[in-house]
């Protein structure tokens, strides 16, 4: 299956007048408002920052906000060195990594879900076989010790060697991927070491792009963007093949892959720092009408009221 995405100007057009609506009524001043703020984390929920940014800056003009992509460990771990104000992450945070914050001070940290991704295994265009694989025939793939040949995942494929990419480990997508496809199969397994690995999926789709005989994974809107140049793979999870779309990352069919992206700030940071707190608030009241423009699916409106409500003690 290959997707593409063409956003035309009336599209564009609707998504700049639902903000501006959006905007005037949540009260953001397009002036009087200074300060910095430092985000940083996982590569995949990267686009959403980076929109999120850009569009706050157009009308909180005095607010810098600058947005990297150090993997989501990576910015775990500057969070809880307390060098950035919002962690992007596409796993939830750890109990080690809660005990690190805490070991420096950083007890009041607040997880809020921003989006929901499709994880999506893709292969060359030319590959005609591996078009739906079982959760145990990609875990078999990636796993340590596992499958170097296409004809053991299936007799009826053809007899060619595997080649494989992934994300660094440092990647919550990788981290994510464990737990769904690893362990989920078999909890005492461990990912490969032996395909390339990168933090940069760009890398991941081309190495994929340029060999007829390589399988790969990285987040949806990255396939969404690249689609033309890879074939995703549907997902049997033993109730049938199932390609990842929006529909199904949202309805929940698409398992075990479908994960909620997710950001971390700190109370203290909501109460004190006004900057701080108004970006947060445009991130997730403007999640509905950015998060579909850079190709993730939007959160049930029930999820979605649940995020307004934690950061609502903290407005005024």
């Amino acid at each position: 299956m290959v997707v593409q995405r063409v956003f035309g100007l009336g599209r564009r057009a609707l998504l700049v007048a639902a903000l501006g609506v959006l905007l005037a009524s949540c009260g953001y001043s397009g002036d009087g408002l200074r300060g910095n703020v430092r985000i940083d984390g996982s590569s995949t929920a990267y686009p959403i920052a980076e929109a999120v940014a850009e569009e706050f800056s157009k009308v909180e003009r005095g607010v810098r906000v600058d947005v990297g992509f150090s993997g989501t460990g990576g910015g775990l771990e500057k969070f809880c060195r307390g060098e950035i104000h919002v962690a992007n992450a596409s796993r939830p945070i750890t109990e080690r990594e809660v005990q690190t914050c805490a070991d420096k001070g950083i007890t009041d940290i607040l997880e809020l879900q921003v989006a929901i991704d499709a994880l999506t295994v893709v292969v060359h265009p030319s590959n005609d076989w591996a078009q739906c694989l079982t959760t145990r025939q990609v875990h078999d793939i990636f796993r340590h010790g596992g499958y170097t040949n296409w004809s053991q995942v299936d007799p009826s494929y053809p007899d060619r060697q595997i080649t494989g990419y992934a994300p660094g480990t440092d990647s919550g997508t990788f981290d994510y991927f464990v737990e769904a496809m690893i362990k989920g199969v078999d909890e005492t397994a461990f990912h490969r070491g032996d395909f390339t690995a990168s933090e940069d999926d760009n890398i991941l789709a081309q190495g994929v792009a340029n060999d007829t005989n390589a399988i790969g994974y990285f987040g949806f809107a990255y396939f969404v963007e690249v689609g033309q140049d890879l074939n995703a793979v549907a997902i049997d999870d033993g109730h049938g093949c199932i390609a990842p779309s929006f529909e199904v990352a949202r309805s929940g069919e698409y398992t075990p892959l479908s994960r909620p992206l997710l950001i971390y700030t700190r109370e203290s940071l909501l109460a004190e720092d006004e900057a701080v707190r108004t970006l947060v608030q445009f991130y997730i009241e403007s999640s509905d009408e950015l998060v579909p423009e850079v190709g993730y699916v939007t959160m049930p409106e029930d999820v979605h009221q649940a995020q307004v409500a934690k950061i609502a003690p903290f407005l005024p």
